[in-house]
């Protein structure tokens, strides 16, 4: 867990498992490329053990922040995402929790970004500029150059349509 740890620090945010355009837990545990559900793996027990270790540090949120796919983020960069929150949609920077029910199910619960980012880290952010921010994200949250400041959050390039 402590490898992984420092990946994610150094990278600032990781997927848990999705592929996409940054690296994924699941993947860096296994020590290589998963085809279907990482449940499968041989590695799959530890897996879930860093996945769940990871999400119990204070100091990882869980958020569908790249492509709707869970994303592990470090709280180096929740002064960015404060920063550029307006760049994001809300549910993008809510951050997931799992709940047990009653019944032994778990249920994911969304806490909206207000409500769980500390005060110290909204106030970090404040104190950052817009390219500053930007600067601690993936390229693929970058805002994109040009008159819009919308983040890129795709992972592969829209499909054309067909030429008539």
């Amino acid at each position: 867990m402590t490898d992984l740890l420092a990946v994610l620090v150094e990278e600032g945010m990781l997927l848990e498992s999705a592929r996409g355009p940054i690296p994924n837990c699941a993947e860096l545990v296994a020590g290589e490329p998963i085809r279907g559900s990482w449940w499968a793996h041989p590695a799959a027990h530890q897996i879930f053990d860093v996945i769940n270790a990871l999400d119990d540090s204070p100091d990882v949120a869980r958020l569908r922040l790249i492509n709707g796919k869970i994303t592990l983020v470090h709280r180096r960069v929740w002064p960015a995402l404060s920063r550029l929150q307006s760049s994001f949609p809300p549910e993008a920077l809510a951050r997931v929790d799992e709940v047990h029910t009653a019944s032994g199910r778990h249920r994911a619960v969304s806490v909206p970004f207000a409500e769980w980012l500390p005060d110290a880290e909204r106030r970090a952010g404040e104190a950052l500029s817009a390219d500053e921010a930007a600067a601690l994200l993936p390229g693929c949250l970058r805002p994109s150059p040009g008159p819009g400041t919308a983040p890129r959050a795709r992972s592969r390039p829209r499909p054309r349509s067909p030429r008539r």
